[in-house]
């Protein structure tokens, strides 16, 4: 069995974060939300990986490489214009060759894995399986309409949804879904939907199983789901300290802190919380829960909490920064000692400020 990462697309609602990257290569608990897919697979003993992206110029490459560090194979498919699922699927075909295969959307992630739905596509003889979970906002998903365990009909992001059952970004094919996509033409969006390729194969009377995921799912489509989907991770996160710790510093909860990272005088640590190497925090510094700091990053003073902060970045500005998402490179500094008064931005296309 193989697998295929998907990870193109332009990420618009995530601007400007994704200005200058791949969406997909954004950090939850500091790490590419790329990854998190890519282990996945490996975990379920997927070794041959696929990886579709926009453009190769898009960072991707740089971090995962050919694999062999994450004990996998890596083979890149370039898709020239983000024309949908179902195209990505399509474009993939000598890649895949005859083999059944695993789609990962690698913007999902999934508490549990993949590794459940793989052993029931391999001791079965299913053609497809889909994966499905309950949702608040069906009306964003492509929703299942269901008859007892049967799949009645797909829909991409319906008006009014038939059910709350939300495709989750996983599935399982046989090769007879090129067939299908072959069929395929551009949806009210201009894209290749995968709902309606795996329509066809039910509409063939072929072998589809849905399967209800057990544990969280998240979707990292929106900055507010980046956040959710970093909560989720730190809840597990396992404490460790490979910093210095200097005296009276209090630090309660699962703290994680990397290698190189001073934690300076009268700063409070709260989590979960993880800080990544070489930081300078503090002194006099609040860091609350569920709060990502990247590596190379200076904080002193003020309180950061429910926060995601990318490499490179430097605040020094005693102001308590809630929900917030900064990128790498990014600067925070007080304007309280210099003349005019007054909040001086550099700010990108879509960008959201609560001040």
């Amino acid at each position: 069995m193989k697998g295929l990462l998907l990870a193109g697309g332009r990420g618009t609602r995530l601007r400007p974060l994704t200005s200058t990257g791949n969406k997909h290569l954004l950090p939850i608990a500091n790490k590419p939300m790329l990854l998190y897919g890519l282990e996945h697979l490996r975990n379920a003993g997927i070794k041959d990986i696929g990886i579709v992206v926009t453009s190769i110029k898009e960072g991707v490459p740089e971090t995962v490489g050919d694999g062999s560090k994450f004990g996998v194979k890596v083979t890149y498919i370039e898709q020239p214009e983000p024309k949908g699922i179902a195209h990505a699927v399509g474009i993939s075909k000598d890649f895949i060759d005859n083999n059944p295969f695993v789609v990962y959307l690698g913007d999902n992630l999934l508490k549990n894995g993949i590794q459940e739905f793989v052993n029931d596509f391999e001791q079965s003889d299913y053609d497809a399986i889909i994966t499905l979970t309950k949702v608040k906002d069906p009306q964003r998903f492509g929703v299942a309409k269901m008859k007892g365990d049967k799949i009645v009909k797909l829909i991409e992001k319906p008006k009014k949804p038939p059910s709350n059952l939300a495709l989750v970004g996983v599935y399982i094919f046989k090769p007879i879904i090129f067939k299908s996509i072959t069929k395929l033409k551009p949806s009210w969006r201009g894209e290749l939907e995968i709902t309606e390729a795996i329509q066809n194969l039910i509409d063939w009377k072929l072998k589809v199983k849905a399967h209800t995921i057990k544990g969280w799912w998240k979707d990292t489509g929106k900055p507010e789901d980046l956040l959710e989907a970093n909560q989720l991770i730190l809840s597990d996160l396992e404490p460790s300290n490979e910093g210095k710790i200097e005296k009276e510093v209090t630090i309660t909860g699962k703290v994680a802190i990397g290698p190189g990272t001073t934690i300076r005088k009268g700063c409070h640590i709260r989590g979960p919380t993880i800080i990544g190497k070489n930081c300078d925090i503090g002194p006099d510094t609040y860091i609350g829960p569920y709060t990502s700091i990247g590596d190379n990053v200076t904080i002193k003073g003020g309180e950061i909490e429910n926060t995601i902060i990318m490499n490179d970045t430097a605040i020094e500005c005693c102001k308590r920064i809630v929900d917030s998402l900064i990128g790498k490179n990014s600067k925070i500094f007080s304007a309280e000692k210099t003349l005019p008064k007054g909040y001086k931005l550099f700010i990108g296309d879509n960008t959201s400020l609560s001040i």
